[in-house]
């Protein structure tokens, strides 16, 4: 066994990844603080090749360098906007048709592994704050709450972690074996 060199990986350029067909999925990051979980997301949103993300509320946005620095150029790949309310964006995204998940811990939660998503259907998914969690001014907006479970003495997963799990999961279950046959 050995590892395989860069150019073996036969991974798109920039331009190639802008054309390609995107999974229905969005993501939106509510007021996320760190500058390296916003790095990561977008890292995490490009290996899964979503359609966009959604900076809102004080979540900074690129260019910066600590943002740069996790997304190693995947603010380039990825879609990205940003929007201040996050109130004004879910009124357009339900107008649009997107099924709207909070991944939280709420009184009336589905555990991950019991969601399935509908296949086609648009999905965006909101990563709260790593300390607060989602806003209440989200999760009004919510048609669902997913929450991953864990079996620690911890009570959260650090949000870009959150992001991984969620979208391998949905991506999974959606069944993305037409997108890595391109």
């Amino acid at each position: 066994m050995r590892k395989l060199k860069m150019d073996e990986l036969g991974r798109m350029s920039v331009d190639e990844f802008k054309r390609a067909d995107k999974f229905p999925l969005v993501l939106i990051l509510d007021n996320i603080r760190s500058l390296n979980n916003i790095g990561s997301i977008f890292r995490t949103a490009d290996a899964f090749r979503i359609e966009k993300i959604y900076l809102t509320g004080f979540t900074a946005r690129p260019p910066h360098k600590d943002i740069h620095k996790t997304a190693l150029g995947a603010t380039e790949s990825v879609d990205w906007e940003y929007t201040e309310k996050i109130s004004v964006l879910l009124q357009k995204l339900k107008q649009d048709g997107f099924f709207i998940m909070a991944l939280e811990q709420t009184d009336e939660k589905i555990m991950l592994q019991d969601f399935y998503p509908e296949k086609n259907r648009k999905t965006a998914v909101i990563l709260g704050n790593e300390v607060k969690g989602i806003s209440d001014e989200a999760l009004d907006y919510a048609d669902i709450a997913v929450e991953i479970p864990q079996f620690g003495t911890k009570h959260s997963l650090n949000v870009s972690v959150s992001a991984g799990i969620v979208l391998w999961d949905l991506l999974a279950k959606i069944n993305f074996d037409y997108l890595c046959k391109k």
